[in-house]
């Protein structure tokens, strides 16, 4: 008989660690306990990807009816219900969080609704005073959004907000340039919302392929997000009837100057209000909402780690080795916790990485390398492998590139552009990255991804014969590298 009541218990019941407790007990016939204090489904499904993405399939349909009428079908435009919207989307992530708590029933996995602490290497305390040991503690408790250090930043939203909104503000000014902060610029912007976007570095979409940063930049202001690059938020506070004075919309040019006034600077003030902003340039507007995107941070804070032994990083999170395990041997971590890659089909290989390892007997490294990803921008960046500015410091390479106008948005009558690009090593001819910019860029790089994995060279795609008329033909018919490096 074990001298632990479980021979595994989970903290977080997100996506990684629902597939670790579930291939544990289904598979390797452990007995699981996991603990949840939230949600089940984590942040990916709850308040990340999947609501992100409905929000993104409904920004799309703004365009439809014009794009129908240029090609011959009589339809009227009609408004957006954002209240039936939303109530379709709680109902369908109500139908989803009831998917993950049947998948851990019908695993035999024992669930726990409740916030847990590690209170020693095989000890865990729950919020309800219950405390069970464990041969294994597996910490999947993912990640939050963070503000800025900036006074009154309590006044703005994050991304865990954005789903819960009781209505779309008219103006709304994003704080950020990631993926997350680019990606509801672009959802809002689709939705009718006024968008201002402001970053303060020199590019959007820092550490992706550098012309295909530009090429989404400049797609966002065609589609009329107005986009501030070199610029940061210096002080904000609730907008008093003196900023509104003369602007019955409460909308104020970006350009338009204010004068200073030690008095309009009241404290407090209810989140999601009117908001007078002054951005690092000197100017300053009133939105009816601001909305930061500027990172965020593991969740680690008062579960007890550190005292027990297990090491954390600078940012908080935990750090593993390759088979995810901490400092204190018994205790395991995955997922945006680590801040190794944070993406959930990420922590999902290493929950299962992890079961290989500990339960199988099957040491498994995670593996990180050659990783598929897509930003959901309109239009959408699907990526994989090194960018041109990575590549070019590691090894010569050649560029294949190609941007033009697709066909279907083209004979409708707008400027959208699309981009595929190969970076491709001079001296093993393989495919060290390829970067798409195009609608639908996700599902094609998850196939390209496949290639890429696999070592493909430029020549194995000359090879294959291109599918017509396509946009995606383009990354199998260039001939000649644009330049070399």
């Amino acid at each position: 008989m074990s001298d632990f009541d479980y021979d595994l218990f989970v903290i977080g019941g997100g996506s990684g660690g629902v597939r670790a407790a579930r291939v544990a007990a289904g598979e390797a016939d452990a007995k699981v306990g996991l603990a949840e204090e939230d949600r089940y489904g984590g942040t990916c499904v709850i308040r990340g990807c999947v609501p992100k993405k409905l929000m993104v399939f409904a920004s799309e349909y703004g365009e439809v009816v014009q794009d129908a009428r240029n090609y011959g079908w009589d339809l009227k435009e009609g408004a957006f219900d954002w209240k039936g919207f939303k109530d379709s989307l709680n109902t369908e992530l109500d139908r989803l969080e009831g998917v993950y708590r049947s998948l851990l029933k019908n695993s035999g996995v024992d669930s726990f609704d409740a916030r847990a602490t590690v209170k020693d290497p095989h000890t865990v305390e729950l919020s309800t005073g219950e405390t069970f040991t464990a041969k294994h503690i597996l910490l999947a408790t993912g990640g939050r959004p963070v503000r800025p250090d900036l006074p009154n930043a309590d006044l703005g939203i994050v991304s865990d907000d954005i789903f819960h909104l009781p209505e779309l503000p008219k103006s709304i000014l994003i704080v950020g340039g990631g993926y997350i902060a680019c990606e509801f610029a672009c959802i809002l912007n689709g939705l009718g919302v006024e968008v201002t976007q402001i970053y303060r570095g020199a590019q959007i979409l820092r550490g992706f392929d550098e012309e295909a940063r530009g090429l989404i930049a400049d797609s966002m202001k065609d589609r009329g997000i107005d986009l501030h690059l070199g610029t940061d938020i210096v002080e904000m506070r609730c907008a008093t009837e003196e900023d509104l004075e003369g602007h019955p919309d409460g909308r104020i040019p970006m350009g338009t100057p204010m004068h200073e006034d030690p008095a309009m600077h009241p404290e407090g003030g209810e989140r999601g209000g009117p908001i007078w902003v002054k951005a690092t340039n000197g100017r300053a507007r009133v939105f009816d909402a601001v909305f930061f995107a500027t990172g965020r941070a593991p969740n680690t804070v008062d579960m007890g780690l550190e005292e027990i032994g297990v090491k954390l990083g600078r940012k908080g999170e935990v750090e593993v080795d390759k088979y995810s395990q901490t400092t204190v041997p018994s205790i395991y971590a995955i997922g945006d916790v680590t801040d190794r890659v944070n993406l959930t089909p990420v922590a999902i290989r290493e929950g299962m990485a992890f079961v290989e390892t500990v339960f199988k007997g099957n040491p498994t490294p995670v593996d990180h390398e050659l990783i598929p990803s897509a930003v959901f921008t309109q239009p959408e960046f699907g990526t994989v492998g090194l960018s041109e500015e990575e590549a070019r410091e590691q090894e010569p390479v050649e560029i294949y590139s190609t941007s033009f106008r697709p066909m279907q948005t083209a004979f409708a009558g707008r400027s959208d552009r699309v981009m595929m690009k190969l970076v491709v090593s001079k001296e093993t001819r393989k495919v060290l990255g390829c970067h798409i910019v195009a609608p639908g860029a996700g599902e094609m790089i998850q196939l390209a991804g496949i290639a890429v994995k696999m070592g493909a060279t430029k020549e194995d795609f000359d090879r294959t014969v291109a599918v017509h008329p396509t946009m995606s033909e383009e990354i199998v018919t260039m001939r000649k590298p644009v330049r070399s490096a």
